[in-house]
């Protein structure tokens, strides 16, 4: 009858043994992806009802050439900084966007650009605020990163800065284009604020993000958005990610959002998924903010989150997927 118990407990051992082997035993990591990028055009009010078709259709493709831009450079093994800029750039002289030559209208009747871009290696980063005649305010960001002491210049020093640069200055009539003028003669019905960035992870490691944007429409007194303040509109990390938001900047700054997500991932061991939509869809929306956000992972994992109805977005890894989309219930990685 002693026997019994030594059964019964040895039995008991087995099934223990074979129950931490099943629960200690995790799931494969997702592969890391040797590169990616990921970038957007602005979220706002964009539906199916009020995008008319024609017009969706010009900004899918311009989407895709612009991500296909950076992609080719990262595919090449260019690094992270080069495939955010010449992305941004892209972008910037496109009139569809809210950046560079599309830029909105201030309450004046002027164009006023503001840009950064941030390495995540060393946590370098460029920007440029307030500026009325740089074509490309990327690329001036990122000669603040790379040569001056400074991390943010704006205005006419911003612009002089540049010219000693040798980039590009165009008179201010460049940025005008009639359908950005007309927005502002309609008094701005809806809210109109919008911008452009991108975020790319490279065959060496790194990470960069990059924001450029014309501002919302109608501001006044020179008012300055989140997407040239670092940890606002724009980060990168190695450690973490690399982000760049879009939506109504004053909520960006004051929640930090884009070191925000960063800081939750380091500090709080979240994913990237979760830390973004932790940010985008609970912080901001509870703060009464709106927008979305664009962030790659040092492992090349892809988040693009908004609490607004639409956010043009798109993104490419180099296991092939890739995607453009418009609205909240388009396929993606979320």
């Amino acid at each position: 009858m002693k026997a019994k118990p030594i059964i019964y407990s040895s039995l008991l051992i087995i099934a223990l043994a074979l129950f931490s082997y099943k629960t200690d035993k995790k799931a494969p990591a997702p592969e890391k992806q040797q590169w990616a990028i990921v970038i957007h055009g602005g979220a706002g009010g964009m539906t199916r009802e009020n995008l008319a078709p024609e017009v969706e259709k010009e900004y899918r493709a311009s989407m895709l050439i612009a991500l296909n831009k950076g992609k080719k450079i990262l595919a090449d093994g260019g690094s992270a900084l080069d495939a955010v800029e010449q992305t941004i750039r892209t972008m910037e002289d496109n009139p569809l966007f809210n950046a560079g030559k599309g830029a909105v209208f201030t309450h004046d009747g002027r164009n006023e650009l503001d840009a950064a871009i941030m390495d995540g290696s060393n946590l370098a980063a460029g920007a440029v605020a307030g500026v009325m005649d740089i074509k490309n305010p990327i690329t001036a960001a990122r000669r603040v990163m790379t040569n001056s002491p400074h991390v943010m210049l704006a205005g006419a020093g911003a612009s002089q800065f540049a010219k000693e640069q040798g980039l590009e200055i165009v008179p201010p009539s460049y940025f005008y284009t009639e359908k950005r003028f007309k927005e502002l003669q309609e008094i701005l019905k809806n809210d109109k604020h919008g911008t452009v960035g991108c975020c790319a992870l490279d065959i060496n490691g790194n990470l960069a993000a990059g924001t450029s944007t014309g501002g919302m429409a109608d501001k006044r007194y020179n008012r300055i958005g989140d997407s040239p303040i670092i940890g606002a509109g724009t980060y990168a990390n190695n450690n973490t990610c690399a982000v760049s938001g879009t939506g109504h900047g004053e909520y960006f700054i004051r929640w930090t959002v884009a070191h925000d997500i960063s800081a939750l991932m380091e500090y709080k061991g979240l994913s990237l998924k979760e830390a973004s939509d932790l940010v985008v869809n609970d912080k901001l929306v509870k703060a009464g903010g709106s927008g979305g956000v664009i962030c790659v992972d040092k492992s090349g994992n892809i988040s693009m989150p908004f609490n607004s109805s639409g956010m043009f977005r798109a993104y490419a890894t180099a296991d092939g997927k890739e995607g453009v989309f418009v609205y909240k219930d388009e396929e993606g990685r979320q």
